[in-house]
């Protein structure tokens, strides 16, 4: 299945994707895509109720024009792998990890796939990231295999870990802060179960701006799979229903090029994975 979740920001209802450009709404037996949801073995409950509706010819309804929201309400936590691609790790002058860089980024920085993405103020160096996202779908803590890991992934999508590099690494502290600013995390448009990927590391990714190819990657290159990330987390910390965690970024980002390429007001990101759907933010200009 395709979880996505459609209408204006605050009030989106809960969906599943029927054909490229129509959905089945679900809001009569789901109240959100949430820790609930999650949690409560809701993905498997919705199976046959989805199937018995498809099957029987229940109306569907039109995308059209309507938002999109990110395919998940907003988690407890959005945790992120730095440097788990070896390419983009040699971009950016640093040596591969032995163990998974941990990083946060905050809660509220999760918007629809589409919504615009706004610079904040003071920054001189924001800039891109297509990920591969993991959605928790079980509490989890202290799994004792990449195989138990499997079992709590919820399913997968396509998030835009948007950075502001001079706050990132010109600021002291943590990665956090260049990591959080509103819009930073543009996530969706779908969650995709993990049944309709038939194998996770071997989706194409890209990204453009404004029409230019930046990135060109795949899944196949990451030094640490979804399972190990999900498995070795939850040695450190509990990971509850609906977290989201982004898996790292390919070579491509704008401080890897020479000069550097910074994103600017009224460029236009346009990214997306094999499989999971894509995505496109205007890039607005500070508050």
């Amino acid at each position: 299945m395709k979880l996505m979740r459609i209408g204006p920001v605050g009030l989106e209802k809960p969906a599943v994707l029927a054909t490229d450009d129509s959905y089945l709404d679900l809001s009569d037996v789901v109240t959100d895509f949430d820790e609930a949801f999650f949690g409560g073995g809701g993905i498997e409950r919705i199976r046959p109720i989805v199937a018995e509706r498809l099957a029987g010819g229940a109306a569907t309804l039109p995308i059209g024009e309507q938002r999109v929201g990110a395919p998940f309400a907003r988690p407890h936590q959005i945790l992120c792998i730095g440097l788990n691609y070896r390419d983009h790790a040699a971009e950016t002058g640093q040596a591969v990890p032995e163990e998974p860089i941990l990083f946060t980024k905050s809660p509220n920085t999760l918007i629809g796939p589409n919504d615009d993405v706004r610079i904040p103020r003071g920054s001189t160096k924001p800039d891109w990231e297509v990920e591969l996202g993991i959605v928790i779908g079980a509490r989890a803590s202290y799994l004792d295999s990449v195989e138990e890991a499997a079992g709590v992934i919820a399913g997968y999508c396509v998030v835009n870990d948007v950075s502001e590099r001079a706050f990132q690494l010109e600021r002291s502290g943590q990665w956090s802060k260049g990591k959080s600013a509103e819009t930073f995390n543009p996530a969706g448009p779908w969650l995709v179960t993990p049944d309709e990927v038939p194998d996770v590391l071997a989706l194409d990714m890209w990204l453009d701006v404004s029409g230019t190819r930046r990135q060109t990657g795949s899944t196949s290159t990451m030094i640490f799979d979804p399972f190990v990330i999900v498995q070795y987390l939850s040695q450190f910390l509990v990971l509850e229903p609906g977290d989201l965690i982004n898996t790292g970024t390919p070579p491509g980002v704008g401080m890897g090029f020479t000069p550097p390429i910074w994103l600017r007001p009224g460029d236009v990101m346009e990214l997306g994975i094999q499989g999971l759907g894509r995505q496109r933010q205007s890039v607005l200009a500070p508050r």
